[in-house]
Parts: C-alpha cells; sequence; structure tokens
C-alpha cells in the first residue's frame, strides 16, 4: 500500500526470515561463524540460543545459503513429535527411502541411518541436521539424538547437529537426567537484542534493500523504535511496518517519533508517551509546588501569622496535584520524595546480575547458591527445588503466590534481574540495595515484560513451608 509512496521495492519488514535483509550485527555475524564452523568441522552438538524474535530462523535461512557443496543439510523446523518419528523425519529430509515394515521401528531406522551416513562419509560428504525450535524437543527425543551421535568412524562423527531454540534449551540440557548429552554440545552461542546502535543501523539496512534512497526514519523516531522494542528485531520489523502506514495515511514522508509511539500502541495495546513527559510533570509539579510556597510566604512575611501559613503549604500542595496523575494508563509519575525505578536500577546495577538475584531467591527458600558453580536450575534440583521459567502476568505472579526474578530491561536496553517479594493489587515489594523497596505496579510494567523464574518444591506446585508472598501483601489475602 505504501510502497511507491515511499519509493520502495517491496515491504522493507515482512516478518518473515528473508536471508537478503540478515542484517549481521556482531553478535550475528558470530553466531553465523558458529553455526559454519558446525558444518566445516566434525564434533558432537551445537547450540544457539536466544529470545523470541532475536533472528534465530534468518541466520539458519542464511546458513542454508551459505551451505559447502559437500554438505547436505536436514533441517527439521517443528521438533514436536515421537523418538520414532523424529528418526523418520530426519530420513526424509535426507531422501533416503524406508521400507515400510521399517516405519515404527527404532531400530531398523537407525540401522538404515547408519548405512546411509557411511556411504556419505566415503563419498566426502557431510551430512549435517539442523533442528529449529529445540527448546521443544521431548526427552525421549533428545536421548535418541544422543545415540545418533554414536555414529562415527575411528576418526569422526557421521552426524552434525545443531540445536536452535530459545533460553529455555539451555535449562533443558542443564537437566541431571540429560547430562550425557550436554557433554557433547562443543559449542554454545547466545543471541542479544540489538544495541541502540544496530538498532538505527538494522532499520536502515532493511530500508536500503527495500529500495529506499532517503532516510525515511527520523534520528528520533529511531531512538523511540530502540525504546520501544528494546532492540528484538520481530518487534523492531512489527512497529516500524506500523509507522510507515500511519505515515502514508496521513501523507507524511517522514517518521515521526509520535508515528512510532502510535504503532507501538498498536502492536502492544496500550498507549506509550515520550521519554521526557513523566520528568517534565515532576520538574512542573515541583516547579508550581515553589510557587505556592512562594506566594504563602509573601502573604505572611515575618509576621505572626505562621501557623497559617504552615495550614496554607497543604492547599498549596493540593492545589497541584492534578499535575501528578499519570498521563496514560502505561506510564506512572514517581511523586517528587520516592526513588523511581529506573533510578533505583541504575544506581544498584551491579547488584542486579543473575547471581545476585539467584542468591537472593535461595535464600528466601532457606537454600544456598554458589556462584560460578553449575547453573541455578541443577543446584535447585540438588536442594529439593526446581526452576520454574516462563512468560506470564502479574495475575500469573499471584497465583503462583512465590517469590520471583523479574527480567526487567531499563530504557537503556540493559537487562537486570530483581527479585520480588510481595505483591499487592497495586504495589510490588523488590529487593534491592540490600532492602526491601516498594514500586507501583504501574511503574514497575514499563520495564517488566513477562519473563520471570521462579523456584518450588520438586515434584509439586505448592507445597508447605514454601516461602509464599507476604499474604497480607497478596492479592485475596
Amino acid at each position: 500500500m505504501y510502497l511507491s509512496f515511499f519509493g520502495l521495492n517491496e515491504k522493507p519488514f515482512a516478518i518473515t526470515p528473508d536471508p537478503r535483509y540478515l542484517y549481521l550485527s556482531e553478535r550475528h555475524a558470530e553466531a553465523l561463524a558458529h553455526l559454519l564452523y558446525g558444518i566445516n568441522e566434525a564434533g558432537g552438538f551445537i547450540q544457539l540460543t536466544g529470545e523470541v524474535g532475536t533472528g534465530k530462523t534468518t541466520i539458519v535461512r542464511s546458513l542454508l545459503a551459505q551451505t559447502p557443496k559437500n554438505a547436505e543439510i536436514a533441517l527439521i523446523l517443528n521438533p514436536r513429535m515421537t523418538a520414532p518419528e523424529f528418526l523418520l523425519t530426519l530420513c526424509e529430509e535426507v531422501g533416503i527411502g524406508v521400507p515400510d515394515e521399517a516405519i515404527g521401528s527404532g531400530k531398523d531406522l537407525v540401522d538404515i541411518l547408519n548405512d546411509y551416513l557411511l556411504r556419505a562419509h566415503g563419498g566426502g560428504r557431510r551430512v549435517v541436521l539442523v533442528v529449529d525450535e529445540a527448546q521443544n524437543l521431548a526427552p525421549d527425543v533428545l536421548e535418541q539424538l544422543r545415540l545418533l551421535t554414536n555414529l562415527e568412524t575411528n576418526t569422526q562423527k557421521l552426524l552434525q547437529i545443531i540445536l536452535i531454540g530459545q533460553p529455555e534449551l539451555r535449562e533443558v540440557l542443564a537437566r541431571n537426567d540429560l547430562r550425557q548429552l550436554a557433554q557433547r554440545v562443543t559449542g554454545r552461542y547466545h543471541l542479544d537484542p540489538l544495541s541502540q546502535d544496530e538498532t538505527t543501523a538494522y532499520v536502515r539496512h532493511r530500508l536500503r534493500v527495500a529500495g529506499a534512497t532517503t532516510d525515511i526514519f527520523t534520528p528520533l523516531s529511531l531512538s523511540e523504535v530502540y525504546r520501544l522494542s528494546i532492540g528484538v528485531p520481530r518487534v523492531i520489523n512489527v512497529i516500524c511496518d506500523r509507522a510507515l502506514l500511519g505515515a502514508y495515511t496521513q501523507d507524511r514522508h517522514r517518521v515521526t517519533p509520535s508515528l512510532v509511539r502510535d504503532a507501538a500502541a498498536e502492536v502492544f495495546g496500550k498507549r506509550f508517551v515520550p521519554r521526557w513527559l513523566p520528568w517534565a510533570a515532576t520538574a512542573a509539579t515541583g516547579v508550581a509546588l515553589a510557587l505556592g510556597v512562594w506566594a504563602v510566604w509573601e502573604i505572611a512575611p515575618w509576621s505572626g501569622h505562621a501557623k497559617d501559613a504552615a495550614a496554607a503549604i497543604p492547599a498549596a500542595r493540593a492545589a497541584v496535584q492534578p499535575i501528578q496523575k499519570p498521563i496514560a494508563p502505561a506510564v506512572a509519575v514517581t511523586p517528587p520524595a520516592a526513588v523511581s525505578l529506573s533510578t533505583l536500577l541504575g544506581q544498584h546495577k551491579a547488584e542486579t546480575d543473575p547471581d545476585n538475584a539467584f542468591t537472593q531467591l535461595f535464600k528466601l527458600w532457606n537454600a544456598h547458591y554458589v556462584a560460578g558453580n553449575v547453573d541455578p536450575c541443577t543446584q535447585a534440583l540438588q536442594q529439593g527445588l526446581e526452576c520454574l521459567m516462563q512468560r506470564g502476568s502479574f495475575g500469573q505472579l499471584r497465583h503462583y503466590n512465590h517469590p520471583a526474578i523479574l527480567l526487567l530491561n531499563d530504557d537503556t536496553g540493559g537487562s537486570h534481574q530483581v527479585v520480588m517479594a510481595a505483591l499487592s493489587d497495586e504495589r510490588a515489594q523488590i529487593k534491592m540495595g540490600g532492602t526491601q523497596r516498594e514500586v507501583s505496579i504501574g511503574e514497575l510494567s514499563r520495564y517488566w515484560f513477562g519473563d520471570f523464574v521462579m523456584l518450588q518444591r520438586h515434584g509439586a506446585a505448592a507445597t508447605a513451608g514454601a516461602p509464599l508472598l507476604d499474604p497480607k501483601a497478596t492479592h485475596g489475602g
């Protein structure tokens, strides 16, 4: 619809993983190099993880476009299947004919695969299995994958396996019953969201590929794209596509920050305000309060009416109170006397890393966490606990009624892990700076997008003795 208006040849922000639009940030280039290494070198497993929308599937498509001529790639996009189904799918991907009597027989399918892999090796070909969305693999399928890596000659493995998935894949492979498989992972890489500079370069890169000859997004609008997307490429694409459509409908040839905020409002279903507006409202409140006090002082300077003047100060504060009301449901203005969550995150940045967060969470369960040791979830299992990692809402947190580590993203794109110890209808208690601090749900929702980790007794959703959230502060009593 807007292509000719902006002089574009095609839609620049389609969410389909087109390798032509792959923007190789430093992290993406390293990730692609890891996968290419996995194809060209003999080994066991290569693991690539990243949050939803960070570009994992696009990297896979780019990998397929750069496959060496001597490599055969078997790509499995939906691994939710049984072990025999997985083996059959692998045979189909590499073009092996399977007799009817072998279908459903794990042993027969493995024998057929082994024979094929030996012939491929003898012909100088490498067979590589790429599994996308690997966090969905069932334990028996993962065990079958491990057994497939036993197919080898005296010098190298016959099958190279690349597992690509969301961060939960790391937790899956950290399970005690899968430690044999984890030991065969020879390369691990995690994709982070883009930085602000990378987000700007990413948007401009996609526009150029689509045929743009001028900068359609203003510098300030690109800053808003980064702030509202937190550097996640898929979210960037959706916001930018809606912003272009909005500019077209308003007959504007350049995308402004307000158009980006309107686009994000459509995507997230809530209103966004400029970054500076809450600070401006707080400053205006302070100025108005100071003027009110000054006016009272002028009415009764150096007189015997000090009590009247003191009584008038609350009235002056009440007169400017409407300025302190939230500008929009998504943003709550912090009263001048309180410390904002943004400030707290900046002041205690060194204390919001995963090790500090898990140390505090383990203490709430009278458990002990050792930083730099095995991963937290394995340590939890050793102490009769288990990790629950989800993306949810405040309603779900109230339902579970356990302390949780919330993943917060600040205005600069930094990540923070903060322990939430209590939750009411409107306020939350977080542990930061060696003490427990209270923040509003509205303010917290600006920095929390649903990712949390909590502990529970192993094998039960709720068990007697579990350290529930403060019952006085918890929804429903």
